[in-house]
């Protein structure tokens, strides 16, 4: 298969090359500027600035849309949530307006979206049915997605609503294990939140699964099919770590630091994969205390 990768230098979009790579595809990479990567082809593109060109479009048979602005890395201004949303909901204009323009485009596109759809839903259960939520996130992922819908008729789009990767050396995960490891982890709030987490294997395992099952179209969740509530987290982290978790993070605390962002972190989204359930998928780590082992244990 051809396969293209917006936003293929970052964390997941490098994780997901190699696996495709691995497995024969050729793989396409596109940058905002001129570069040379082993085993992959590089196509130069800004998805803020312009639609993607037809004659790369036509060498593909599928394209996986991951390219945005960071959500998660400090507090957010105005300018900053402004290219948070500006990057999707445009980057993604961008690439449907080159889609239409293109006389044989790719067949197959994995639009990137996050569990940011479903806002803070305490306890409730979420499926891919689950209706979009409330707040800054979750009307950027409705919008997001929404840009893909002009293409329905004629190329299966599945929407990829991503939660929290934890993965080595990136991600979420690295920002967390310095302060674990020095004993200083601890629940965020009272705890009680869920978190719709995977690993990255799993993850990558996903979006390969999506390339090539023809059923799958629409929203997927990439989440680890056993979310966990914060707390759980924390006990589990320092359980492996051989670290106690006795310092909670005071939600005023969070709100002093990040500002707005603390809305996101202290978010309850009880996420379940259930359009990849439903078609076969068996995740490596189900389990959240097996896959930190995997990582770090």
């Amino acid at each position: 298969m051809r396969t293209g990768i917006t936003g293929g230098t970052g964390f997941l979009g490098r994780a997901l090359g190699q696996s495709l790579l691995d497995r024969g595809d050729e793989v396409t990479l596109f940058s905002r500027r001129q570069r040379q990567i082993s085993g992959y082809r590089v196509a130069v593109w800004d998805p803020v600035k312009e639609p993607l060109g037809a004659a790369v479009l036509e060498t593909l048979d599928a394209v996986v849309h991951l390219a945005g602005e960071p959500v998660a890395g400090g507090r957010w201004s105005a300018e900053r949530k402004r290219r948070i949303e500006e990057s999707r909901v445009l980057g993604t204009r961008h690439l449907v307006e080159g889609w239409k323009a293109c006389p044989t485009p790719p067949k197959v596109l994995l639009s990137g979206s996050a569990v940011g759809f479903y806002g803070d839903r305490g306890d409730e259960i979420l499926t891919e049915a689950s209706a979009v939520g409330e707040g800054f996130l979750a009307e950027v992922s409705k919008q997001w997605e929404a840009e893909t819908e002009a293409l329905s008729k004629d190329t299966r789009v599945a929407l990829l609503r991503t939660g929290v990767v934890l993965g080595q050396g990136a991600g979420a995960l690295d920002k967390m294990l310095l302060p674990f490891k020095l004993g200083l982890g601890g629940r965020l709030g009272d705890g009680k939140q869920w978190m719709p987490w995977i690993h990255v294997d799993d993850w990558v395992r996903q979006v390969v699964f999506a390339l090539d099952n023809d059923k799958l179209q629409g929203p997927m969740n990439l989440t680890a099919p056993t979310p966990v509530t914060n707390q759980e987290f924390t006990k589990t982290m320092g359980r492996v770590l051989h670290r106690p978790t006795v310092l909670p993070v005071p939600e005023f605390a969070l709100k002093l630091l990040l500002g707005e962002m603390a809305n996101v972190v202290m978010q309850s989204q009880r996420v379940l994969p259930q359009a990849s359930l439903d078609e076969g998928f068996v995740f490596q780590h189900a389990e959240l205390t097996g896959a930190l082992e995997d990582l770090i244990g």
